[in-house]
């Protein structure tokens, strides 16, 4: 079975429950075994309390400058199959998650494929928890092997 591509998640927003970077840690932990994972922090924009619609757009336009600068060249932004993802010739996969506000219009358009994991909205520290599992389960049953819940 190929090894995992280099796979790289960018988060904007740092985590700091416990129960949360608990959960970070194991799924890292549990991913070394396929290839190299890398998550990246980057910090969210600091915005006031009730911030203008303009407000948000700018910060989420400053976070987005930050993740451009960190996207490895070459990289398949967000993947969704990535047993297709081997076969592409791209040797890096990168997950963008945005901050609590969202994502910037423009690094939406630069990816090669945006994801959605469901209709509903999670909080974006809970969603780097439930896209490193996705990441696990998808490498476990790409190598063959029983998938541990």
């Amino acid at each position: 079975m190929p090894r995992m591509a280099r796979t790289m998640v960018i988060c904007v927003g740092k985590l700091k429950e416990p129960f949360f970077l608990m959960a970070v840690r194991e799924y890292q932990k549990r991913l070394s075994a396929f290839g190299e994972l890398t998550v990246l922090e980057l910090p969210e924009q600091k915005l006031p309390e009730n911030p203008s619609q303009g407000e948000i757009d700018a910060a989420l336009a400053k976070e987005a400058e930050a993740v451009r600068e960190k996207i490895p060249r070459g990289a398949h932004v967000i993947a969704c199959n990535l047993e297709s993802v081997r076969l592409s010739g791209k040797s890096t996969l990168c997950f963008l998650v945005g901050s609590s506000f969202g994502m910037d219009q423009e690094l939406k358009r630069h990816a090669d494929l945006r994801l959605s994991f469901s209709k509903m909205t999670f909080p974006h520290h809970l969603f780097r928890v439930m896209l490193l599992e996705q990441i696990y389960r998808a490498e476990s049953i790409s190598a063959g092997k029983r998938y541990h819940k």
